[in-house]
């Protein structure tokens, strides 16, 4: 395992191209990333993590147009994508190709898809093959200790420990000061749901859109 810093993009790419786990830092908390492809690595994070198979992880595309090449966007679906995007929403949408469903299972079908910013949106815009990325922590754990998703390197080391898995980069990114998740919008349906609230806010969904948003 190695930890590098920011600048060191490259290290992290040829990791992620060659089918293996990194963590990542974003504003909100670290995030383990792998090839979205990659149905033995996503599954690796699936056990480590002891996440169900059916909450899905993250598919992080390139841009919007990339986006458009996959996925089926609704007139609602769109809207919050130009206003939000690159940013902290991730909106669940239906694949173009039913072949991509069947070989992007760990993200999901309609798939939890967003265009993230910084290092994580980098990553996902110089990898070759397509990035999923999730919260380290273990899912679910909401005993009284749980502190949430990683936001520092310790916590990255501790969830490592508990979950036995092995990454090959860490990206030291200091401390993730939001601690929060992202807000996501169920657009498989033409009239947007909200599905949970995070760091872009019901109020400024219903701005975007122009109309009150119901929760799914």
């Amino acid at each position: 395992m190695r930890v590098t810093s920011p600048n060191e993009l490259d290290t992290a790419v040829r990791a992620i191209e060659a089918g293996e786990l990194i963590i990542v830092p974003t504003q909100r908390w670290y995030m383990i990333c792998t090839d979205a492809s990659n149905g033995d690595a996503c599954d690796t994070i699936f056990k480590g993590k002891r996440r169900p198979s059916t909450k899905s992880l993250a598919y992080v595309a390139p841009s919007l147009t990339a986006c458009e090449e996959h996925f089926q966007l609704s007139d609602e679906a769109r809207k919050l994508a130009k206003m939000f995007w690159p940013g902290d929403l991730a909106l669940l949408l239906p694949w173009r190709n039913p072949e991509d469903a069947a070989r992007y299972v760990a993200v999901g079908s309609p798939a939890l898809t967003t265009v993230a910013p910084g290092f994580l949106g980098e990553l996902a815009a110089r990898s070759n093959v397509p990035v999923a990325a999730t919260t380290a922590n273990i899912s679910g754990d909401a005993g009284p200790d749980d502190r949430g998703p990683a936001v520092i390197l310790d916590e990255v080391q501790a969830f490592l420990a508990t979950s036995g898995l092995t990454v090959s980069v860490i990206v030291d990114g200091g401390v993730c000061p939001t601690a929060n998740h992202m807000t996501i919008i169920d657009c498989f349906t033409p009239e947007a749901k909200l599905v949970r609230t995070g760091l872009v806010h019901q109020r400024a969904v219903a701005a975007a859109l122009g109309r009150e948003v119901q929760a799914s």
